[in-house]
């Protein structure tokens, strides 16, 4: 058998055994493992050192750099996010009544546990404490398999949350991270459909292509992030400001963060001149339509099919549009499905906006950075679901169950 295929068996069982565990169990180890990263800090700190020393000499991105570094605040904000999620009400074990059936039979069903996840993601190393939690809590044994770039700092988080499950008499085997990031190991993790129910990729477009197309398990897909930013013909000029400078600037390299700005023709006079000296005061590369261009200085006039591009850094693509129904056909076009976002003072064009976009999460006033799962309400993501599958958006403790059907009946034989 060989290293993989025990992993994954290894998973299997373990997962048996923490189906068994009741909530309050579940959030005493939980409790555990926030207070263990906090306590372990020193470690976890310098084993990323090692991992961002190694990343430079591969002159790595800066994207992917960010994406990389731990600070104390980084592990604290871990911490906190497996605080969150033992606040959480436990879906696992819920149950639902559907009624009862004319011949007397009575029909319900019961939400429980994936049963074995497997996480396959880049330079995150906060995804290795954050699916460790989520999966944990949803009664779910976890398998990470993380970049080359990540594998020292994601080896320490999970020897933290290893100790605190070994002092509950728990498996290890239930937050497993792959020691060896050769891209052989991952294909076979890919065939192991007998004891891995659900793959779950974050990262680029490349690996997210590779997975979908590899894999003999169900994917849910954590596509790229190439988010919009509406400014309609209502919208307050100091609130859309301070939404596209959020979106775009607070943090570039990360999924949720602005990649395209749309701007209605009637506030673009007025509003576009004040973007941009604000998007020049913080850096930003312009690239943007002709009728756009007259506004900024050296900008990179795009065709019409360059646009959609996920940056990651401090760029962003421009154009004006007719209508709100013209914004909604470029989202349409080159949108991912992922967050959009419209600034307006009206509630109409607000609500067609919401209701007519697809994409997993939808703002009206509010920036695009809060399409994360600590934001919402999750504690932490496992991830931000761009697929339709049984979820759709930031991923937490209720995407990571399903439900069976529960007959009950007093003998009744089907005639």
């Amino acid at each position: 058998m060989s290293m993989i295929t025990e992993l994954a068996h290894a998973a299997r069982q373990a997962s048996r055994q923490l189906a068994a565990l009741d909530s309050d169990s579940k959030n005493q180890v939980l409790s555990a493992m926030s207070s263990a990263l906090r306590a372990n800090q020193d470690g976890i700190l310098a084993a990323n050192q090692h991992d961002l020393q190694a990343a430079r000499d591969q002159d790595i991105s800066e994207a992917m750099l960010d994406r990389l570094t731990l600070t104390p605040e980084r592990i604290n904000a871990m911490a906190e996010g497996i605080d969150t999620i033992v606040g959480l009400a436990d879906p696992v074990g819920l149950r639902r009544e559907l009624g009862t059936r004319p011949n007397g039979i009575k029909i319900s069903k019961l939400r429980v546990p994936l049963g074995v996840i497997c996480m396959i993601y880049e330079a995150r190393p906060n995804v290795t404490a954050d699916a460790g939690a989520l999966c944990f809590k949803s009664g779910n044994a976890v398998i990470l398999r993380g970049g080359k770039e990540a594998l020292r700092s994601s080896l320490a988080i999970a020897e933290v949350l290893h100790q605190v499950l070994r002092l509950f008499n728990l498996p290890e085997a239930l937050i497993t991270v792959v020691p060896d990031p050769d891209r052989t190991l991952m294909l076979e993790l890919l065939q192991q459909r007998q004891t891995i129910d659900l793959v779950i990729p974050r990262g680029g477009e490349g690996l997210i292509n590779f997975v979908t197309d590899n894999s003999k398990i169900p994917v849910i897909q954590h596509f790229k992030g190439v988010c919009h930013l509406y400014v309609d013909r209502s919208a307050d000029v100091e609130k859309a400001l301070n939404l596209l400078l959020n979106g775009k600037t607070q943090r570039t390299g990360v999924c949720n963060a602005l990649e395209g700005l749309l701007v209605h023709k009637d506030i673009a006079p007025v509003w576009l001149p004040i973007a941009a000296q604000a998007l020049a005061d913080k850096g930003v590369k312009i690239n943007c339509d002709v009728a756009s261009a007259v506004y900024f200085e050296q900008p990179t006039v795009l065709t019409d099919e360059q646009f959609g591009e996920e940056y990651l850094g401090l760029e962003i693509a421009i154009r004006q549009v007719d209508s709100l129904d013209g914004a909604m056909e470029h989202i349409a076009r080159f949108g991912s499905h992922h967050t959009e976002v419209i600034c307006t003072e009206d509630l109409q064009a607000a609500t067609k906006f919401q209701q007519q976009v697809d994409a997993s999460v939808v703002m009206a006033n509010a920036s695009s950075r809060f399409s994360d799962g600590a934001e919402l309400g999750l504690g932490a993501e496992i991830g931000i679901a761009t697929t339709k599958l049984h979820a759709y958006g930031p991923m937490g403790l209720e995407s990571l169950t399903t439900e069976k059907y529960l007959v009950n009946g007093t003998g009744q034989v089907r005639t």
